[in-house]
């Protein structure tokens, strides 16, 4: 099984950085999932209830990150992976996690992490 369901650039607001002046505001974080998840039944049943449903991944991970308060990428981009491994069961994933414009002269900096097992075709 090499299914991957994803997710692109979900904008968020949230609280992030180590700077006083960044704990004041809210910034824009930019995250990429890709969640392997054996896709054979629920092309075969036609059934949200079989999918990984990625509405409710996105509406987890908004609601999380908006109520964060983190000083590092590295974190919210961990807590993040740990909510969709155990919550919507999925053996593992590629997350990536961009903050726009925090570095003068990028279009964007931040973390690619990877978690679980992958299967394997």
């Amino acid at each position: 099984m090499s299914d991957i369901v994803f997710i692109e650039d979900l904008r968020i607001e949230t609280v992030i950085g180590i700077y006083d002046w960044e704990r004041k505001i809210r910034q824009v974080v930019a995250l990429d999932l890709e969640m392997a998840f054996d896709n054979r039944k629920p092309a075969a049943s036609d059934r949200i209830e079989d999918t990984l449903d990625y509405k409710a991944v996105s509406k987890r991970l908004i609601a999380f990150v908006e109520a964060a308060h983190f000083e590092l990428v590295e974190t919210l981009a961990e807590r993040c992976a740990e909510i969709v491994l155990g919550e919507f069961n999925v053996p593992w994933l590629r997350l990536r996690l961009a903050k726009p414009g925090a570095v003068r002269g990028s279009k964007s900096v931040g973390v690619v992490i990877e978690r679980g097992i992958k299967p394997t075709a």
